[in-house]
């Protein structure tokens, strides 16, 4: 049997001004509630309309050396700055936030 998609959910649950919208997996009410009775195609249709949303930018601080960076913006391609790097640097496998440009490159030197 084929393994479903994951859920979209990054553990940050809030909803946007309409009420409508999780700000951190960015799926809709519906779309949550639903999750869990959606066959593997429903998922995968969900998964690519949040592909396709634009990155959304913060401001962030850089948990390594405090200086404040936009996130979600900045990059060859549109998207964030991060995406431009090497791939074994994405910030989805990390376990704390994203660094800086600075401190990330200073990571991709050094090799740790």
């Amino acid at each position: 049997m084929e393994t479903p998609p994951p859920s979209p959910c990054i553990g940050v649950c809030r909803l946007d001004d309409s009420g409508q919208i999780c700000t951190g997996c960015r799926r809709t009410l519906d779309e949550i509630a639903s999750w869990s009775s959606y066959g593997k195609e429903q998922k995968e249709q969900v998964w690519q309309r949040l592909l396709k949303l634009p990155m959304p930018v913060q401001a962030k601080t850089c948990p390594q050396c405090g200086n404040g960076f936009t996130c979600g913006a900045g990059g060859e391609s549109g998207g964030c700055w991060c995406a431009d790097l090497p791939q074994e640097l994405s910030p989805s496998g990390a376990d704390s936030d994203c660094l800086c440009p600075v401190c990330l490159q200073k990571r991709l030197i050094s090799g740790n």
